[in-house]
């Protein structure tokens, strides 16, 4: 079976040469990579590696200087400003780390979750609540709390909060920023249970950035190692992590076995 086999003919997210420079020093540097519908990938490093830089330059949250971005076949970097906006509240969702850069925590649980679907054109007040509340409860939190603010809930559930609120559009393309950094190791283990349904269950391109080898090692498909803005190595996850090539790869694995 090849890389790809189980994925369709054409990517969906196609990346070349994808290179971000802060003065002298190098955030990320010739990065190249396909993504397929569907696929998961993960992309793994030390602070500093150059996997945020790439995630921010992929969402858009920063300007590459050089390289190519293809989406569905369209070049990113060509398009108006307006239509990339309207790719990040359709096509698009962004995962935060600290799920309060992803929430409006002002607003309530229902609410943050029929912000997004209005900001797609839906107006009708009790089906964007009704969806809402469905979607809260595919995040495992209770719909008596729909009228709640997230700043009564704990971490784990503002995290299934943001995720609730980023997949009732239905977006093809997911960026995930540490999704379960700075949770107990038990609110993790829910929370990456509940996403490995999710994604399995929406057919979702994932692209998901960690430090935690546990993390893409049960979500990810193929994962990515980066080191000093390169990426080392690339492979399967499970042949990534279960034979490592790159010495540097290498010393993560082992890192993570000797704890």
């Amino acid at each position: 079976m090849t890389l790809h086999s189980a994925f369709p003919a054409a990517p969906l997210l196609s990346v070349s040469g994808l290179t971000k420079r802060y003065g002298a020093r190098i955030g990320c540097a010739d990065v190249g990579f396909d993504l397929y519908p569907g696929e998961v990938l993960g992309i793994v490093g030390e602070s500093g590696s150059g996997k945020s830089t790439l995630l921010a330059c992929l969402a858009g949250h920063q300007v590459p200087d050089e390289g190519r971005i293809l989406y569905d076949g369209r070049d990113l970097r060509a398009l108006p400003e307006t239509e990339r906006r309207r790719l990040s509240r359709t096509d698009w969702a962004f995962v935060h780390q600290n799920p309060r850069d992803g929430l409006r925590m002002g607003v309530s649980a229902g609410g943050n979750v029929g912000e997004r679907l209005m900001a797609v054109g839906a107006r009708h007040y009790g089906q964007i609540r009704g969806k809402a509340a469905d979607w809260l409860g595919r995040v495992e939190i209770a719909a008596d709390r729909i009228d709640d603010r997230p700043s009564a809930f704990s971490g784990g559930m503002q995290q299934r909060l943001q995720i609730a609120r980023n997949l009732v559009t239905g977006p093809r393309l997911v960026f995930m920023d540490e999704p379960t950094g700075g949770l107990d190791v038990s609110v993790q283990a829910r929370l990456l249970d509940l996403l490995r349904g999710l994604v399995r269950d929406l057919g979702l391109s994932v692209i998901i950035v960690t430090h935690d080898l546990a993390v893409v090692r049960l979500l990810a498909d193929r994962l990515m190692v980066m080191k000093s803005g390169r990426v080392v190595e690339q492979g399967l996850t499970d042949q990534v992590l279960d034979d490592p090539q790159h010495a540097y790869t290498q010393l993560l694995v082992s890192s993570v076995l000797q704890v």
